[in-house]
């Protein structure tokens, strides 16, 4: 018989074979996460796109025919401020910087600012009448009520003279009015500041329109920065350096007559309004303080969009009447 051969067993796989494979079944394990991570990923961020966007409630209209708001209200939110691109910066300590102003644009975000009428005159009051719209011209209805209030108006002159912080009210059509009165010829930018919901989103805007008022236009220069202003008996101080590419604070005190802290009240829920302009585009920010006071005094935090001078505008109230103080800051 033919002598039988023992077969040898199988070489072992070279070492930089089973180095190969491994390294490709790691590999394989390692899409298989990334594959997963990215679909919980998406997920999550589609909740939390859910989540951010509450939606209107009603039809923009109560039983009795007036118009509605959404049930929003950022009294008590941190201090924050309104950007032209529709969102808003909280500001709450620095770090936070705003990168645009608002009131520069007719149209943002989809919606538009349509006045009835461009020419004013001076004298006694008069009515001024505008519609935001949306994107397919139909006038908008709901709005969120932003500190107290579905919408602010902010009208002052191109040198930044004859500031005006007022709210409209609005009838069912969406048409807003308002009853003007202005003293100087010139011209005026008109900018309201709302939250309109549309499509069931709430969605911040600060829209700008031109406004002439005809006659004999005599320009005032800015006056000189300085931290003290006067306005109806009581002086006002800030203390605090507006700068660029990061918020600092501000500090508004109030003092009466007597020399002694004046009592501020609440005054469209916050102790105080700082609304800001800028000289020559009239760029405008509008910032909300601190809940409550601090050591008296109203704080705000500000991010000033760029280099320029600048008229800051101040509200506050005492004994239910609300007072205005002004001042110019020179940011570098």
């Amino acid at each position: 018989m033919p002598e039988t051969l023992e077969q040898a067993p199988p070489a072992p796989a070279p070492a930089t074979d089973r180095a190969g494979f491994r390294l490709a079944a790691f590999a394989a394990v390692i899409v298989v996460v990334l594959f997963a991570g990215y679909g919980i990923g998406r997920l999550n961020n589609s909740v939390e796109q859910a989540q951010a966007a509450p939606a209107a409630t009603g039809d923009g209209h109560d039983d009795h025919g007036a118009v509605s708001v959404a049930p929003h209200d950022d009294s008590g939110a941190a201090p924050h401020q309104h950007n032209a691109d529709g969102t808003v910066t909280q500001v709450a300590g620095a770090g936070a910087t705003a990168e645009s102003v608002g009131g520069l644009a007719v149209t943002s975000a989809g919606m538009t600012l349509v006045p009835e009428t461009g020419l004013l005159s001076t004298g006694g009051a008069q009515p001024y009448r505008f519609r935001i719209t949306a994107a397919g011209g139909a006038p908008i209805t709901t709005y969120a009520v932003v500190h107290d209030k579905p919408l602010h108006f902010v009208l002052v002159r191109r040198d930044l003279t004859g500031f005006q912080h007022l709210h409209p009210t609005m009838a069912p059509d969406g048409t807003w009015s308002i009853n003007l009165a202005l003293a100087a010829p010139g011209s005026y930018r008109a900018i309201a500041d709302f939250t309109a919901v549309v499509g069931g989103r709430q969605t911040p805007a600060t829209l700008g329109v031109d406004l002439t008022v005809a006659g004999d236009y005599r320009p005032v220069a800015l006056p000189a920065p300085a931290p003290r202003a006067t306005t109806d008996g009581f002086s006002i101080s800030y203390a605090g350096t507006p700068q660029t590419g990061a918020t600092q604070p501000l500090l508004m005190a109030v003092t009466g007559a007597d020399g002694k802290p004046a009592p501020l009240e609440p005054y469209l829920g916050a102790f105080g309004h700082l609304v800001v302009l800028r000289e020559g585009d009239v760029g405008y920010v509008h910032v909300h303080p601190e809940p409550q006071p601090v050591d008296g005094a109203v704080k705000f935090w500000l991010a000033a969009p760029g280099p320029g001078r600048y008229r800051m505008f101040f509200d506050f109230q005492v004994a239910g009447k609300v007072h205005t103080a002004a001042f110019t800051a020179v940011v570098k």
